[in-house]
């Protein structure tokens, strides 16, 4: 028994390529995505504690604090906060673009057939939480209405991260399921931002962004490698976003689609040029021109080496950390903190907007993805994966339900009204957590059960 674990294990982290192409990227994913969770909760909480402090009024003051950029007849205007929302959070959206685009290319997304089920599930995770949320507020009209996307977002770093909590107790697939059914969300939350929270939209700007995209596409074509060229070209394209109207942060998941998935070399052309070069100069006596020419049959392998991994693996190795740990908790930082002074909580919890949201993320979430996916196993859409059964699904269902980064997104682009927006984000804050904890639990006692059913001697 030992010895067929340590056989699994190793087939696990060899460099064949099932393990290498599909489980071990997932699996570096989880372990990154549930710690980036925790840093996440951790600057959640700080700004709730300094938005509710004793002279908490400086939290505001700190993230409305003016932030201006003069370049020649270009300007920005923005506050912290806004710097945060609108440039910051594009590099969230450009991993996110990466993620999708992996997926697309060698992921779950590339089978129809495969992504079928947790494509489907995620719609119906979608409608379920918009229905719910406007079957609350509908007696309140007008601003309130607005709010409909705040829970249609599953947050990928919590979810995968309470999962991640469960370890061996969930087979594979359901990982995997939920990491699709996240990464389709995503697809639905940006393309509910492009569409419904979009204002007083620029034609000539957003044909200058969609003639720039067009040449970074054509650069890909023609084979311009340098990253400074696509860098410049992200930052002209942002602000002619951001001054369309289209939300700029829009540019990283275009930027992202963009993004060669394949490599220059593939993997026999680069064991060929290695070899060739290695073989280029051997031992021999140390002279000036013999070091100058080793050191340039060096700088070629590095290039070499470097274009052979296709630039999609590249960026989203370089910038997954800084967004999991850097940019979503700053981005929390500025946006979580809710300031209850004058307000009773009891009050703002039981608000017809708080209450819309919680129960969409909570049960808007659980009926609309278990629900689409039965119909899409029903109508052949889709089967589930191996080793999922229905109780896992269920499970899953509940931890979609955790919102938080493009649900307290989406809310600062749905609100205007300041209260709407303080209790959006607590509804937000308690479906999150009711979600997750009732999520944890029963895919953990799930889990028992099943052990107990397999090993009736053991328990």
């Amino acid at each position: 028994m030992l010895e067929e674990e340590r056989v699994h294990q190793t087939w696990l982290d060899s460099s064949r390529t099932i393990p290498k192409v599909f489980i071990s990227p997932v699996r570096r994913f989880m372990q990154l995505e549930a710690g980036s969770g925790i840093v996440m909760l951790i600057a959640a909480i700080v700004a709730l504690v300094w938005a509710n402090l004793p002279g908490g009024e400086s939290y505001e003051h700190f993230w409305e604090t003016a932030f201006q950029l003069h370049i020649g007849g270009f300007s920005l205007d923005l506050t912290l906060r806004e710097f945060v929302n609108d440039a910051m959070m594009t590099i969230f959206f450009f991993v996110v673009g990466l993620e999708i685009k992996r997926e697309l290319a060698v992921g779950e997304l590339r089978d129809p057939k495969a992504a079928g089920l947790p494509v489907l599930a995620a719609v119906g995770g979608m409608l379920f939480p918009a229905i719910i949320y406007l079957a609350f507020v509908h007696p309140l009209g007008g601003d309130a209405t607005r709010g409909w996307g705040v829970p249609v977002a599953t947050d990928i770093a919590f979810s995968v991260g309470v999962l991640a909590l469960l370890s061996k107790r969930v087979p594979l697939g359901a990982k995997l399921f939920l990491l699709t059914l996240a990464i389709a969300d995503d697809i639905g939350g940006i393309i509910v931002i492009a569409v419904f929270y979009t204002q007083d939209l620029s034609i000539v700007a957003l044909l200058g962004a969609i003639v720039l995209l067009a040449l970074v596409a054509l650069s890909n074509k023609v084979g311009i490698r340098a990253e400074a060229f696509y860098w410049a070209m992200g930052i002209a394209i942002w602000f002619f976003m951001f001054e369309s109207g289209v939300h700029a942060t829009l540019t990283g998941v275009f930027l992202g689609l963009l993004t060669p998935a394949l490599s220059m070399y593939s993997d026999r052309d680069f064991y060929e040029k290695a070899d060739y070069i290695l073989k280029s100069y051997g031992p021999e006596v140390e002279t000036l021109h013999s070091r100058e020419r080793a050191d340039h049959s060096a700088r070629e392998l590095a290039a070499v080496a470097l274009e052979s991994i296709p630039p999609l693996n590249r960026l989203e190795h370089k910038l997954l950390p800084w967004s999991s740990f850097f940019v979503i908790p700053i981005f929390a930082l500025a946006n979580a903190g809710v300031r209850f002074a004058g307000t009773p909580f009891l009050e703002a919890l039981t608000s017809r907007v708080a209450l819309g949201v919680a129960f969409g993320l909570v049960v808007g979430k659980f009926v609309g993805v278990s629900s689409f996916t039965a119909l899409a196993v029903k109508l052949g859409i889709g089967k589930l994966p191996r080793g999922v059964g229905w109780r896992h699904v269920f499970g899953l269902a509940l931890l979609a339900g955790i919102g938080f980064t493009v649900a307290l997104f989406i809310a600062t682009l749905a609100f205007a009204h300041e209260e709407y927006l303080g209790l959006a984000k607590i509804g937000i804050f308690s479906g999150s957590l009711v979600a997750g904890i009732l999520g944890y639990l029963f895919l953990r006692v799930e889990s028992a059960i099943e052990a107990h059913h397999e090993h009736p001697a053991e328990t």
